[in-house]
């Protein structure tokens, strides 16, 4: 029998709660030889099935579950918002509060209580109580079925409960009567019910949780993206050699062994190796270093980077889903799939809640009919139970606070992914930096000229500037920027030549000039004097690029290019240590640069040398160390690791595939957005937390004055609305936030 084990990923529908996952985990694990975890966030099942069960069988498990499951393959490719999951609830929950506020204000304010008003408030209650609320009914009749419970249940019971009692008042009892009104009083009264109508309760309820829902279903469906993201990043067609002529054709016809052309400016299209050519190659957007890597014949260059200098002619080594892009893409997938599932507190709570109101509802009724109480009055205390246990403020309590903690760090320019990433940032103690475009600047800077005796400075980036301003090497940009800077116009240049992987040279004002590595001054018998050899190998020593400048047959200067230091670093870390935080920082440069970097921020812990794959492993290392990791990135090289953390955070300034894969998204490029997003979502975490005490408290403080039937249903209706407008309060203070 085959002991291989087999990677199956399953597409699931209709989840509504944190629950319904754990619920079809358990289900799967129940299988031999399965092991299954379902991401509530992503609706994805990733199971390892190391036996003979089918993903037929798989997928049968699920829908015997009651819900649906189908491998992502068999899904047809849709346009961005031709399947947009939450148009439809978007609908369901406008129509709903257009139809639900009248209702509300009729019950609620006397004066609008005018002959028959209760007739039109069951008009436009029931379409909400039927259509509107038609997710939570269907979602409680599947629950019932596998005999669980979850926040549906209670939602259904107790909106239906409302509604059908007050049908019941309406046709049967007194309610229905011309002239009927509900004073509105605060007293504590017994009634039989036949008189009360609780239409606002159920119209209420419905589209408070209803806007909760859309909410939360708009964060999720954000999800996937990451993936999407990383894949557009690849060219989309290539012009391949055939028999010496380029055809251009789209890169999925590429094989194997095709031979394409790449040119300057342009996307490598897949993984190969040079055959003919040579160039500089930014691959910034996967490795994140500014820095660009020359190659030459035989040298191996990665799909997606791109192509800054010559011609170059490349042979196809790897396509599809075997490409470095490819498997980043796979690391962010399992990344995302992996993370714990967020289980709501109101799902928790819901568990051992929702059975014990419907609990205390039959206890209620059976107990007033034993005691010789109407029929009537004891139905009226069970729908008591039902309504006051209804989480008006309970659905209100995470997306508003959620709302106005978003709302406010759009504000600031921090996005906030979902209510999961708030439970990360409470307890996060370590936060891993990467260097490039997070600490530093991510583009190349002139930091210091040392000169020879007796050569002036600005001279030396006259000279050099005009030189390097016709060259498109990102470290010759940087000195030509910073000569414009300093000494305003550059002069012409003729003669202007490339020489590959050393340096330029050419003629400025009547001057052979030459810039480049020491070899080159050297070819010209320009020897550098002790002083400038010390400058080169200081700035080696340090990881920074030391570039030569010699004319007239003398060395003249060296110039030091790096990667800047963004100036609001330091103060960062210092916020980042006095929130409780130990930084460490992950770079792909080399130890010596990445040592000077940390000293200037003050940061104690280096992993440097670090390859992109490898990113990840050292935040699993960290984690498997018991430390709750926030990881702070910008490229797509830090995709899979900002999704591997416990708390990803991206720099806006960076790749789309890091800001989709992450939690936080910071979106001016200073580090010191990165504690103000940690302080903003502990407070919003915060805020959430009271609102669902106090949701809680008032629904356990009032189940006891329902079952004494002590109730009056203007009483658990303002109470309700109370209770949802303290919630909502103790939200809007979030937009004080600093």
């Amino acid at each position: 029998m085959s002991t291989a084990t087999e990677h199956v990923e399953l597409q699931i529908g209709g989840m509504t709660c944190a629950s319904c996952a754990a619920r079809i985990e358990k289900k799967l694990n129940k299988l031999d030889g399965v092991t299954a975890t379902v991401n509530y966030a992503t609706e994805k099942a990733s199971v390892r099935v190391a036996g003979e069960v089918t993903p037929a069988q798989l997928i049968e498990v699920v829908e015997g579950a009651g819900y649906t499951a189908q491998l992502p393959e068999t899904e047809p490719e849709t346009e961005a918002g031709a399947d947009d999951p939450t148009a439809a609830l978007r609908t369901r929950l406008i129509i709903s509060a257009a139809l639900a506020v009248p209702v509300i204000a009729m019950a609620m304010i006397p004066a609008l209580q005018f002959t028959n008003w209760q007739w039109l408030s069951l008009t436009l209650a029931a379409p909400v109580v039927v259509w509107g609320a038609w997710p939570f009914h269907r979602a409680a009749w599947t629950n019932l079925r596998h005999g669980t419970a979850t926040m549906d249940t209670l939602i259904s019971m107790g909106t239906l409960a409302a509604f059908g009692w007050s049908v019941y008042a309406l046709f049967w009892g007194t309610a229905g009567a011309a002239g009927m009104t509900h004073p509105f009083t605060l007293a504590v009264s017994r009634s039989d019910g036949a008189g009360n109508i609780y239409l606002e309760v159920a119209a209420g309820v419905t589209t408070f949780i209803l806007a909760g829902r859309y909410f939360e279903a708009r964060s999720k469906r954000r999800a996937g993206a990451a993936l999407r993201a990383l894949l557009e990043l690849g060219a989309k067609d290539v012009a391949v050699l055939k028999n010496g002529t380029e055809q251009r054709i789209p890169v999925e016809r590429l094989v194997v062994g095709d031979e394409f052309v790449v040119r300057p400016g342009e996307k490598i299209a897949t993984d190969g190796v040079v055959i003919e050519g040579s160039s500089a190659v930014d691959a910034s957007m996967l490795t994140g270093e500014s820095v660009p890597v020359e190659v030459g014949p035989d040298d191996q260059v990665v799909g997606a980077t791109v192509n800054v200098g010559g011609r170059l002619v490349v042979r196809a080594s790897r396509i599809g889903s075997d490409t470095q892009l490819a498997q980043m893409a796979q690391l962010v997938e399992e990344a995302q799939n992996g993370k714990a599932q967020a289980q709501r507190l109101a799902d928790k709570v819901s568990g051992i809640f929702v059975p014990i109101v419907i609990a205390l509802a039959v206890g209620t009724l059976g107990f007033w009919i034993g005691t010789g109480g109407s029929v009537a009055a004891a139905f009226t205390a069970a729908v008591a139970v039902l309504i006051i246990a209804c989480p008006c403020a309970l659905g209100l309590a995470t997306p508003t606070a959620l709302l106005v903690g978003t709302g406010r760090g759009a504000q600031l320019g921090i996005l906030i992914r979902g209510p999961e990433v708030l439970e990360s940032t409470r307890r996060v103690d370590t936060i891993v930096l990467d260097k490039t475009g997070t600490v530093t600047t991510g583009t190349m800077t002139l930091l210091d000229v040392v000169t020879a005796e007796g050569d002036d400075v600005a001279d030396v980036l006259r000279l050099a500037g005009a030189l390097e301003n016709a060259s498109e090497h990102p470290i010759a940009r940087a000195i030509a920027h910073a000569a414009r800077d300093k000494v305003g116009d550059l002069p012409p240049v003729e003669d202007f030549a490339n020489i590959e992987g050393l340096g330029v040279q050419g003629v400025v004002d009547g001057h052979a000039v030459v810039v480049g590595r020491r070899r080159l001054l050297a070819d010209w018998a320009q020897q550098l004097p002790a002083a400038l050899d010390d400058a080169v190998r200081a700035a080696e020593q340090q990881g920074r690029t030391a570039v030569a400048v010699g004319w007239d047959g003398q060395a003249r200067a060296v110039l030091v290019v790096a990667d800047a230091v963004k100036p609001t670093s330091h103060d960062a870390i210092t916020q980042l240590r006095g929130l409780g935080l130990r930084p460490v920082m992950l770079t792909g440069d080399n130890e010596a640069a990445a040592r000077t970097i940390a000293e200037q921020v003050g940061i104690d812990d280096v992993y440097a040398e670090v390859l992109p794959k490898d990113k990840v492993d050292v935040i699993k290392r960290l984690q498997a160390d018991g430390a709750v990791v926030a990881m702070v990135g910008d490229g797509v090289n830090d995709a899979a690791a900002l999704a591997q953390a416990d708390l990803g955070l991206a720099m806006g300034t960076g790749t789309d595939a890091a800001i989709e894969a992450s939690d936080l998204t910071l979106v001016r490029g200073d580090l010191r957005a990165a504690p103000d997003a940690i302080r903003l979502s502990r407070r919003t975490l915060a805020t959430i937390k009271g609102n669902l005490f106090w949701a809680f408290a008032y629904n356990v403080a009032a189940l006891p004055l329902a079952a004494a039937g002590l109730l009056n249903p203007m009483l658990a209706g303002a109470a309700m609305a109370f209770s949802s407008v303290f919630v909502v309060s103790n939200s809007l203070r979030l937009r004080r936030f600093r």
